[in-house]
Protein backbone atom coordinates (compact mmCIF):
# COMPACT_ATOMS: atom_id res chain seq x y z
CA UNK A 1 0.00 0.00 0.00
CA UNK A 2 1.48 3.42 -1.14
CA UNK A 3 1.92 5.70 1.91
CA UNK A 4 -0.43 8.08 0.00
CA UNK A 5 -3.06 5.85 -0.49
CA UNK A 6 -6.70 6.83 0.90
CA UNK A 7 -7.96 4.97 3.75
CA UNK A 8 -11.29 3.52 1.03
CA UNK A 9 -10.71 1.26 -1.11
CA UNK A 10 -9.94 2.15 -4.53
CA UNK A 11 -11.84 0.89 -7.87
CA UNK A 12 -10.84 -2.82 -9.15
CA UNK A 13 -10.04 -1.68 -12.85
CA UNK A 14 -6.17 -2.13 -12.31
CA UNK A 15 -3.51 -5.14 -12.45
CA UNK A 16 -4.04 -8.10 -10.35
CA UNK A 17 -0.94 -6.82 -7.88
CA UNK A 18 -3.15 -3.79 -7.01
CA UNK A 19 -6.68 -6.07 -6.97
CA UNK A 20 -4.83 -8.02 -4.22
CA UNK A 21 -3.94 -5.04 -2.62
CA UNK A 22 -7.30 -3.41 -2.38
CA UNK A 23 -9.14 -6.76 -1.31
CA UNK A 24 -6.64 -6.66 1.62
CA UNK A 25 -7.85 -2.99 2.09
CA UNK A 26 -11.50 -3.79 1.85
CA UNK A 27 -11.11 -6.52 4.54
CA UNK A 28 -9.84 -4.04 6.96
CA UNK A 29 -12.83 -2.11 6.66
CA UNK A 30 -15.28 -4.80 6.76
CA UNK A 31 -13.86 -5.79 10.05
CA UNK A 32 -13.81 -2.48 11.60
CA UNK A 33 -17.53 -2.40 10.53
CA UNK A 34 -18.84 -5.82 11.20
CA UNK A 35 -19.42 -5.42 14.43
CA UNK A 36 -21.99 -2.93 14.00
CA UNK A 37 -23.78 -4.81 11.30
CA UNK A 38 -24.46 -8.01 13.58
CA UNK A 39 -25.64 -5.74 16.32
CA UNK A 40 -28.14 -4.22 13.44
CA UNK A 41 -29.39 -7.81 12.32
CA UNK A 42 -30.00 -9.08 15.90
CA UNK A 43 -33.07 -9.77 16.42
CA UNK A 44 -35.62 -8.20 19.19
CA UNK A 45 -35.56 -11.35 21.44
CA UNK A 46 -31.44 -10.64 22.02
CA UNK A 47 -31.82 -7.49 23.37
CA UNK A 48 -32.03 -8.44 27.04
CA UNK A 49 -28.50 -9.67 26.76
CA UNK A 50 -26.91 -11.19 30.29
CA UNK A 51 -23.63 -9.27 31.30
CA UNK A 52 -21.53 -12.28 30.32
CA UNK A 53 -23.15 -11.89 27.00
CA UNK A 54 -22.13 -8.18 26.70
CA UNK A 55 -18.63 -8.77 28.21
CA UNK A 56 -17.87 -11.66 25.62
CA UNK A 57 -18.99 -9.01 22.39
CA UNK A 58 -17.48 -6.57 24.06
CA UNK A 59 -13.94 -8.80 24.13
CA UNK A 60 -14.62 -9.94 20.35
CA UNK A 61 -15.06 -6.97 19.34
CA UNK A 62 -11.64 -5.82 20.68
CA UNK A 63 -9.71 -8.99 19.70
CA UNK A 64 -10.75 -7.45 15.85
CA UNK A 65 -9.91 -4.27 16.74
CA UNK A 66 -6.19 -5.11 17.73
CA UNK A 67 -6.16 -7.73 14.80
CA UNK A 68 -7.24 -5.12 12.38
CA UNK A 69 -4.24 -2.94 13.33
CA UNK A 70 -1.78 -5.41 12.79
CA UNK A 71 -3.04 -6.36 9.52
CA UNK A 72 -3.03 -2.40 8.73
CA UNK A 73 0.71 -2.63 9.84
CA UNK A 74 1.36 -5.44 7.75
CA UNK A 75 0.51 -3.70 4.51
CA UNK A 76 1.66 -0.44 5.27
CA UNK A 77 4.90 -1.88 6.11
CA UNK A 78 5.78 -0.74 9.65
CA UNK A 79 6.20 -2.16 12.87
CA UNK A 80 3.12 -2.15 15.35
CA UNK A 81 3.47 -0.16 18.49
CA UNK A 82 2.89 -1.98 21.45
CA UNK A 83 1.87 0.38 23.70
CA UNK A 84 -1.00 0.81 21.44
CA UNK A 85 -1.89 -2.69 21.09
CA UNK A 86 -2.22 -2.40 24.96
CA UNK A 87 -4.38 0.98 25.34
CA UNK A 88 -6.38 0.91 22.63
CA UNK A 89 -9.42 -0.27 24.43
CA UNK A 90 -8.69 3.12 26.92
CA UNK A 91 -9.95 6.17 26.40
CA UNK A 92 -6.53 8.17 26.19
CA UNK A 93 -3.95 6.88 24.18
CA UNK A 94 -0.49 9.11 24.31
CA UNK A 95 1.72 7.90 21.17
CA UNK A 96 3.75 11.18 21.73
CA UNK A 97 7.47 10.84 19.99
CA UNK A 98 6.67 7.10 18.45
CA UNK A 99 8.26 8.23 14.99
CA UNK A 100 5.34 7.00 13.52
CA UNK A 101 5.58 9.46 10.52
CA UNK A 102 2.78 8.75 7.29
CA UNK A 103 2.78 5.35 7.09
CA UNK A 104 2.85 4.28 11.18
CA UNK A 105 -0.37 7.01 11.53
CA UNK A 106 -2.03 5.11 8.78
CA UNK A 107 -1.85 2.40 10.52
CA UNK A 108 -3.43 4.03 13.60
CA UNK A 109 -5.81 5.69 11.60
CA UNK A 110 -7.15 2.44 10.00
CA UNK A 111 -7.74 0.65 13.60
CA UNK A 112 -9.47 4.17 14.67
CA UNK A 113 -12.18 3.96 12.39
CA UNK A 114 -14.71 1.62 13.83
CA UNK A 115 -12.75 2.45 17.39
CA UNK A 116 -15.37 3.55 20.44
CA UNK A 117 -13.21 3.34 23.23
CA UNK A 118 -10.82 5.91 22.64
CA UNK A 119 -11.87 9.69 22.96
CA UNK A 120 -8.37 11.37 23.43
CA UNK A 121 -5.07 10.78 21.24
CA UNK A 122 -1.97 12.22 20.92
CA UNK A 123 0.42 11.89 18.15
CA UNK A 124 2.99 15.04 19.03
CA UNK A 125 6.54 14.64 17.12
CA UNK A 126 5.91 11.79 14.80
CA UNK A 127 6.40 14.15 11.64
CA UNK A 128 3.26 12.59 10.05
CA UNK A 129 3.08 15.53 7.06
CA UNK A 130 0.91 15.76 4.64
CA UNK A 131 0.31 12.10 4.08
CA UNK A 132 -0.90 11.38 7.65
CA UNK A 133 -2.85 14.38 7.70
CA UNK A 134 -5.04 12.75 4.46
CA UNK A 135 -5.09 9.51 6.94
CA UNK A 136 -6.19 11.08 10.25
CA UNK A 137 -8.94 13.41 7.81
CA UNK A 138 -10.89 10.21 6.28
CA UNK A 139 -10.55 8.65 9.66
CA UNK A 140 -12.23 11.74 11.24
CA UNK A 141 -15.18 11.35 8.25
CA UNK A 142 -16.30 8.20 10.17
CA UNK A 143 -15.39 8.51 13.35
CA UNK A 144 -17.41 10.33 15.58
CA UNK A 145 -16.06 9.15 19.20
CA UNK A 146 -12.70 10.49 19.22
CA UNK A 147 -13.24 13.79 20.83
CA UNK A 148 -9.45 14.92 21.07
CA UNK A 149 -6.32 14.34 19.12
CA UNK A 150 -3.39 16.36 20.26
CA UNK A 151 -0.31 16.19 17.74
CA UNK A 152 1.92 18.15 20.16
CA UNK A 153 2.05 17.46 23.64
CA UNK A 154 -0.58 18.95 25.86
CA UNK A 155 0.25 21.30 28.39
CA UNK A 156 -3.10 21.20 30.46
CA UNK A 157 -1.88 18.30 32.19
CA UNK A 158 1.33 16.46 32.66
CA UNK A 159 -0.40 13.46 34.05
CA UNK A 160 -2.32 11.26 31.75
CA UNK A 161 -4.49 9.95 34.43
CA UNK A 162 -6.03 12.91 34.76
CA UNK A 163 -6.88 13.47 31.37
CA UNK A 164 -8.28 9.87 30.79
CA UNK A 165 -10.42 9.96 33.85
CA UNK A 166 -12.06 13.48 33.18
CA UNK A 167 -15.73 13.54 32.32
CA UNK A 168 -16.89 14.70 28.97
CA UNK A 169 -18.53 18.20 28.70
CA UNK A 170 -21.58 17.95 28.81
CA UNK A 171 -22.24 20.72 26.01
CA UNK A 172 -19.48 19.08 23.99
CA UNK A 173 -21.85 16.17 22.16
CA UNK A 174 -19.84 13.41 20.87
CA UNK A 175 -20.19 14.38 17.33
CA UNK A 176 -17.88 17.53 17.98
CA UNK A 177 -14.17 17.26 17.70
CA UNK A 178 -10.87 19.22 19.01
CA UNK A 179 -7.76 18.55 16.73
CA UNK A 180 -4.49 19.66 17.93
CA UNK A 181 -2.09 19.03 14.39
CA UNK A 182 0.62 21.17 15.75
CA UNK A 183 4.31 20.46 14.93
CA UNK A 184 3.98 18.21 12.19
CA UNK A 185 5.35 19.70 9.15
CA UNK A 186 2.09 19.93 7.31
CA UNK A 187 2.95 22.35 4.53
CA UNK A 188 1.06 23.81 1.99
CA UNK A 189 -0.76 20.89 1.15
CA UNK A 190 -1.01 19.38 4.28
CA UNK A 191 -3.03 22.84 4.85
CA UNK A 192 -5.19 21.95 0.51
CA UNK A 193 -5.99 18.48 2.58
CA UNK A 194 -7.12 20.23 5.89
CA UNK A 195 -9.56 22.99 4.45
CA UNK A 196 -10.69 20.69 1.75
CA UNK A 197 -12.19 18.66 5.58
CA UNK A 198 -13.39 22.18 6.52
CA UNK A 199 -15.56 23.24 3.55
CA UNK A 200 -16.67 19.75 2.90
CA UNK A 201 -17.50 18.65 6.83
CA UNK A 202 -19.21 21.66 9.50
CA UNK A 203 -20.35 19.36 11.91
CA UNK A 204 -17.79 17.60 13.78
CA UNK A 205 -14.39 19.89 14.01
CA UNK A 206 -14.96 22.87 16.36
CA UNK A 207 -10.89 23.52 17.45
CA UNK A 208 -7.86 23.90 15.30
CA UNK A 209 -4.52 24.28 16.60
CA UNK A 210 -2.13 24.37 13.67
CA UNK A 211 1.19 25.92 15.05
CA UNK A 212 4.15 25.72 13.57
CA UNK A 213 3.14 23.69 10.53
CA UNK A 214 5.38 25.55 8.04
CA UNK A 215 2.62 27.38 6.32
CA UNK A 216 2.96 30.61 4.19
CA UNK A 217 0.70 33.04 2.42
CA UNK A 218 -0.89 30.35 -0.11
CA UNK A 219 -1.81 28.30 3.03
CA UNK A 220 -3.48 31.58 4.47
CA UNK A 221 -5.37 31.69 1.34
CA UNK A 222 -6.85 27.97 1.71
CA UNK A 223 -7.99 28.82 5.06
CA UNK A 224 -9.51 32.39 4.32
CA UNK A 225 -11.49 29.87 1.59
CA UNK A 226 -12.64 27.14 3.72
CA UNK A 227 -13.38 29.05 6.60
CA UNK A 228 -15.72 31.97 4.94
CA UNK A 229 -18.16 29.16 4.69
CA UNK A 230 -17.73 26.73 7.77
CA UNK A 231 -19.35 28.71 10.76
CA UNK A 232 -19.09 25.57 12.99
CA UNK A 233 -14.61 26.27 13.90
CA UNK A 234 -14.79 28.13 17.24
CA UNK A 235 -11.01 28.12 17.76
CA UNK A 236 -8.12 28.43 15.57
CA UNK A 237 -4.46 28.50 16.34
CA UNK A 238 -1.93 29.59 13.18
CA UNK A 239 1.15 30.81 15.41
CA UNK A 240 4.53 29.62 14.72
CA UNK A 241 4.07 30.19 10.88
CA UNK A 242 5.25 32.19 8.10
CA UNK A 243 2.62 34.29 7.82
CA UNK A 244 2.92 37.89 6.72
CA UNK A 245 1.56 40.94 4.93
CA UNK A 246 -0.52 39.44 2.45
CA UNK A 247 -1.67 36.62 5.09
CA UNK A 248 -3.42 39.22 7.24
CA UNK A 249 -5.10 40.66 4.58
CA UNK A 250 -6.20 37.27 3.66
CA UNK A 251 -7.28 36.68 7.08
CA UNK A 252 -8.68 39.52 7.73
CA UNK A 253 -11.22 38.90 4.89
CA UNK A 254 -12.11 35.82 6.76
CA UNK A 255 -12.51 37.54 9.63
CA UNK A 256 -15.23 39.86 7.60
CA UNK A 257 -16.76 37.25 6.44
CA UNK A 258 -17.04 34.34 9.49
CA UNK A 259 -19.68 34.49 12.24
CA UNK A 260 -17.97 31.84 14.02
CA UNK A 261 -14.75 31.68 15.08
CA UNK A 262 -14.15 32.69 18.69
CA UNK A 263 -10.94 32.63 19.53
CA UNK A 264 -7.49 33.43 16.83
CA UNK A 265 -4.12 32.87 17.74
CA UNK A 266 -1.55 34.39 15.69
CA UNK A 267 1.49 34.97 17.54
CA UNK A 268 5.23 34.61 16.24
CA UNK A 269 4.16 35.71 12.82
CA UNK A 270 5.49 38.21 10.61
CA UNK A 271 2.68 40.27 10.09
CA UNK A 272 4.14 43.27 10.73
CA UNK A 273 2.75 46.67 9.82
CA UNK A 274 0.93 45.99 6.70
CA UNK A 275 -0.17 42.84 8.00
CA UNK A 276 -2.06 43.42 11.24
CA UNK A 277 -3.65 47.10 9.70
CA UNK A 278 -5.15 44.68 6.56
CA UNK A 279 -6.33 41.83 9.47
CA UNK A 280 -7.61 45.30 11.50
CA UNK A 281 -9.71 45.91 8.70
CA UNK A 282 -11.64 42.38 8.70
CA UNK A 283 -11.66 42.75 12.37
CA UNK A 284 -13.60 46.14 13.23
CA UNK A 285 -16.72 44.12 10.48
CA UNK A 286 -16.30 41.07 13.20
CA UNK A 287 -18.93 40.20 15.44
CA UNK A 288 -18.15 36.73 16.99
CA UNK A 289 -14.10 36.57 17.75
CA UNK A 290 -14.01 37.02 21.41
CA UNK A 291 -9.79 36.38 21.85
CA UNK A 292 -6.98 37.47 19.71
CA UNK A 293 -3.52 36.74 20.28
CA UNK A 294 -1.13 38.83 17.91
CA UNK A 295 2.32 38.65 20.24
CA UNK A 296 5.66 38.48 18.95
CA UNK A 297 4.68 40.38 15.53
CA UNK A 298 6.51 43.69 15.63
CA UNK A 299 4.00 45.76 14.01
CA UNK A 300 4.83 48.35 16.12
CA UNK A 301 3.08 51.73 16.82
CA UNK A 302 1.23 51.77 13.92
CA UNK A 303 -0.38 48.39 14.03
CA UNK A 304 -1.51 49.54 17.77
CA UNK A 305 -3.61 52.67 16.11
CA UNK A 306 -5.66 50.45 13.93
CA UNK A 307 -6.03 48.14 16.92
CA UNK A 308 -7.16 51.32 18.83
CA UNK A 309 -9.90 52.15 16.10
CA UNK A 310 -10.76 48.46 16.07
CA UNK A 311 -11.71 48.81 19.96
CA UNK A 312 -13.78 51.96 19.25
CA UNK A 313 -16.02 49.98 16.98
CA UNK A 314 -15.81 46.37 18.36
CA UNK A 315 -17.89 45.25 21.24
CA UNK A 316 -17.30 41.40 20.59
CA UNK A 317 -13.31 41.24 21.60
CA UNK A 318 -13.04 40.30 25.38
CA UNK A 319 -8.83 38.93 25.30
CA UNK A 320 -6.39 40.35 23.78
CA UNK A 321 -2.62 39.84 23.67
CA UNK A 322 -0.24 42.46 22.10
CA UNK A 323 3.40 41.16 24.03
CA UNK A 324 6.70 42.18 22.04
CA UNK A 325 5.46 44.42 19.44
CA UNK A 326 7.69 47.08 19.98
CA UNK A 327 4.66 49.32 21.02
CA UNK A 328 5.20 52.71 22.81
CA UNK A 329 3.69 55.22 24.70
CA UNK A 330 2.65 56.82 21.28
CA UNK A 331 1.27 53.61 20.14
CA UNK A 332 -0.67 53.04 23.62
CA UNK A 333 -2.00 56.55 23.36
CA UNK A 334 -3.85 55.06 20.46
CA UNK A 335 -4.99 51.92 22.28
CA UNK A 336 -6.21 53.84 24.98
CA UNK A 337 -8.39 55.98 23.21
CA UNK A 338 -9.84 53.31 22.18
CA UNK A 339 -10.43 51.45 25.54
CA UNK A 340 -12.40 55.26 26.37
CA UNK A 341 -15.27 53.69 24.26
CA UNK A 342 -14.76 50.40 24.61
CA UNK A 343 -17.45 48.00 26.39
CA UNK A 344 -16.46 44.18 26.01
CA UNK A 345 -12.46 43.92 26.73
CA UNK A 346 -11.52 41.94 29.63
CA UNK A 347 -7.82 41.23 29.28
CA UNK A 348 -4.79 43.44 27.52
CA UNK A 349 -1.57 42.02 27.70
CA UNK A 350 1.00 44.02 26.82
CA UNK A 351 3.87 42.59 28.41
CA UNK A 352 7.96 43.36 26.97
CA UNK A 353 6.65 46.66 24.91
CA UNK A 354 9.04 49.21 25.55
CA UNK A 355 6.33 51.29 27.79
CA UNK A 356 6.87 53.95 30.24
CA UNK A 357 5.19 54.74 33.41
CA UNK A 358 3.63 57.51 31.98
CA UNK A 359 2.21 55.53 29.15
CA UNK A 360 0.85 53.19 31.64
CA UNK A 361 -0.97 56.10 33.52
CA UNK A 362 -2.45 56.79 30.43
CA UNK A 363 -4.21 53.31 29.90
CA UNK A 364 -5.39 53.26 33.43
CA UNK A 365 -7.24 56.56 33.13
CA UNK A 366 -8.77 55.85 29.77
CA UNK A 367 -10.27 52.74 32.27
CA UNK A 368 -11.66 54.78 34.71
CA UNK A 369 -13.30 57.24 32.06
CA UNK A 370 -14.96 54.75 30.78
CA UNK A 371 -18.13 53.97 32.91
CA UNK A 372 -19.04 51.15 30.71
CA UNK A 373 -15.47 49.63 31.02
CA UNK A 374 -15.50 45.54 31.92
CA UNK A 375 -11.41 45.61 31.97
CA UNK A 376 -10.14 43.01 34.40
CA UNK A 377 -6.96 42.37 34.01
CA UNK A 378 -3.98 44.33 32.09
CA UNK A 379 -0.49 42.98 32.12
CA UNK A 380 2.45 45.74 31.76
CA UNK A 381 4.54 43.48 34.18
CA UNK A 382 7.48 45.10 32.54
CA UNK A 383 6.92 48.51 33.56
CA UNK A 384 8.25 49.38 37.08
CA UNK A 385 5.91 52.63 38.45
CA UNK A 386 5.96 55.18 40.90
CA UNK A 387 4.03 55.30 44.70
CA UNK A 388 1.95 57.95 42.53
CA UNK A 389 0.81 55.86 40.27
CA UNK A 390 -0.43 53.05 42.94
CA UNK A 391 -2.31 55.78 44.00
CA UNK A 392 -4.00 56.57 40.57
CA UNK A 393 -4.80 53.11 40.36
CA UNK A 394 -6.47 52.91 43.93
CA UNK A 395 -8.73 55.33 42.23
CA UNK A 396 -9.66 53.52 39.72
CA UNK A 397 -10.08 50.22 41.07
CA UNK A 398 -12.54 52.03 43.42
CA UNK A 399 -14.54 52.87 40.24
CA UNK A 400 -13.67 49.14 38.92
CA UNK A 401 -13.37 46.52 41.84
CA UNK A 402 -12.66 44.07 38.97
CA UNK A 403 -9.83 45.40 37.50
CA UNK A 404 -6.00 44.25 38.32
CA UNK A 405 -3.28 45.87 36.72
CA UNK A 406 -0.30 43.99 36.77
CA UNK A 407 3.20 45.88 36.84
CA UNK A 408 6.71 44.73 37.38
CA UNK A 409 7.38 46.82 40.51
CA UNK A 410 6.97 50.15 42.91
CA UNK A 411 10.31 52.28 42.89
CA UNK A 412 11.71 53.03 45.97
CA UNK A 413 9.94 49.62 47.73
CA UNK A 414 12.24 47.51 50.10
CA UNK A 415 11.35 43.59 49.13
CA UNK A 416 12.05 42.74 52.48
CA UNK A 417 9.87 45.30 54.36
CA UNK A 418 6.88 44.19 52.16
CA UNK A 419 7.35 40.28 52.71
CA UNK A 420 4.90 39.54 55.17
CA UNK A 421 3.21 43.01 54.95
CA UNK A 422 -0.15 41.51 54.26
CA UNK A 423 -1.42 38.54 56.45
CA UNK A 424 -2.40 35.28 54.34
CA UNK A 425 -5.79 35.45 53.14
CA UNK A 426 -6.77 32.32 53.60
CA UNK A 427 -5.99 32.36 57.20
CA UNK A 428 -8.25 35.56 57.31
CA UNK A 429 -10.83 33.46 55.43
CA UNK A 430 -11.06 30.61 58.16
CA UNK A 431 -10.77 32.73 61.12
CA UNK A 432 -13.92 34.53 59.90
CA UNK A 433 -15.35 30.98 58.81
CA UNK A 434 -14.09 29.78 62.17
CA UNK A 435 -16.02 32.68 64.49
CA UNK A 436 -19.27 32.06 62.87
CA UNK A 437 -19.52 28.70 62.44
CA UNK A 438 -19.68 28.43 58.58
CA UNK A 439 -17.05 26.30 56.44
CA UNK A 440 -14.75 28.64 54.24
CA UNK A 441 -16.62 26.95 51.14
CA UNK A 442 -19.82 28.39 52.56
CA UNK A 443 -17.92 32.11 52.96
CA UNK A 444 -17.07 32.04 48.76
CA UNK A 445 -20.70 30.83 47.90
CA UNK A 446 -22.12 33.51 49.84
CA UNK A 447 -20.74 35.79 47.53
CA UNK A 448 -21.54 34.29 44.19
CA UNK A 449 -25.13 35.36 43.05
CA UNK A 450 -26.03 31.86 41.55
CA UNK A 451 -24.65 30.34 44.69
CA UNK A 452 -22.25 27.47 42.84
CA UNK A 453 -19.15 26.57 43.48
CA UNK A 454 -17.74 28.18 40.68
CA UNK A 455 -17.13 31.85 39.32
CA UNK A 456 -15.65 33.74 36.55
CA UNK A 457 -12.30 35.70 37.73
CA UNK A 458 -13.69 39.10 37.48
CA UNK A 459 -16.57 38.64 39.03
CA UNK A 460 -15.23 36.45 41.81
CA UNK A 461 -12.19 39.61 42.94
CA UNK A 462 -15.00 42.60 42.38
CA UNK A 463 -17.55 40.26 45.03
CA UNK A 464 -13.81 40.15 47.37
CA UNK A 465 -13.13 43.76 46.92
CA UNK A 466 -17.23 45.03 47.87
CA UNK A 467 -17.41 42.63 50.56
CA UNK A 468 -17.78 43.57 53.89
CA UNK A 469 -17.07 40.62 56.22
CA UNK A 470 -13.10 40.06 56.03
CA UNK A 471 -10.93 42.92 55.36
CA UNK A 472 -8.51 41.92 52.38
CA UNK A 473 -7.04 44.46 50.00
CA UNK A 474 -6.41 43.33 45.94
CA UNK A 475 -3.22 42.15 46.33
CA UNK A 476 -4.62 39.59 48.52
CA UNK A 477 -7.36 39.05 46.05
CA UNK A 478 -4.83 38.24 43.54
CA UNK A 479 -3.29 36.13 45.52
CA UNK A 480 -6.00 34.33 46.40
CA UNK A 481 -7.34 33.57 42.60
CA UNK A 482 -3.55 32.42 41.86
CA UNK A 483 -4.85 29.20 44.43
CA UNK A 484 -8.15 29.04 43.43
CA UNK A 485 -7.49 28.61 39.58
CA UNK A 486 -7.05 31.28 37.84
CA UNK A 487 -5.72 29.48 34.65
CA UNK A 488 -9.16 28.48 33.93
CA UNK A 489 -10.64 31.96 34.18
CA UNK A 490 -12.65 30.25 36.87
CA UNK A 491 -12.24 30.18 40.68
CA UNK A 492 -13.47 27.15 42.05
CA UNK A 493 -14.41 27.06 45.63
CA UNK A 494 -13.62 23.60 46.48
CA UNK A 495 -9.97 24.58 46.51
CA UNK A 496 -10.46 26.46 49.53
CA UNK A 497 -11.85 23.11 51.62
CA UNK A 498 -9.25 22.28 54.68
CA UNK A 499 -8.56 18.67 53.16
CA UNK A 500 -6.41 20.13 50.34
CA UNK A 501 -3.10 21.28 52.37
CA UNK A 502 -2.22 23.25 49.20
CA UNK A 503 -4.12 26.06 49.90
CA UNK A 504 -4.12 26.43 53.62
CA UNK A 505 -0.77 25.17 54.04
CA UNK A 506 1.61 27.51 52.29
CA UNK A 507 2.47 30.85 53.73
CA UNK A 508 0.92 34.01 52.36
CA UNK A 509 4.25 35.54 50.33
CA UNK A 510 3.12 38.98 48.26
CA UNK A 511 6.84 38.55 46.54
CA UNK A 512 8.84 41.60 45.47
CA UNK A 513 6.52 44.27 45.40
CA UNK A 514 2.57 44.93 45.19
CA UNK A 515 2.64 44.77 41.49
CA UNK A 516 4.53 41.35 40.97
CA UNK A 517 2.23 38.90 43.00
Amino acid sequence: MDNGDPLEPETKDESDTVLARQSSDETLYCEAEAPMAVEKEKPARESSETDLEIEDTEKFFTTRQKELYLEACRLVGVVPVSYFIRNMEESYVNLNHRGLGPRGTKAIAIALVSNTSVLTLELADNSITEEGILSLVEMLQENYYLQEMFLQPCLESQNPLQRSQRPLPEARPASRLSANISDNDLGLEGARILCEFLQNNTSSLFSLQLSGNNFKEEAAELFCQALSTNYRIKSLDLSHNQFSDKAGEYLGQMLALNVGLQSLDLSWNHLYIQGVVALCSGLRANVSLKKLDLSMNSFGNEGAAALGEVLRLNNSLAYLDLSSNNINNEGLSKISKGLELNESLKVLKLYLNPLSMDGAVLLILSIKRNPKSKMEDIDISNVLVSQQFVKILDGVCAVHPQLDVMYKAVQGLSNKKNLFMWTNPVKLIQSYADQHKISVLDFFRSLNPRGGTTMPVGEFRKAMIQQNKVPINRYQVRELIKKLGEKTDMVDFRSAQPRRPALSGLPFCPGQAPGSL
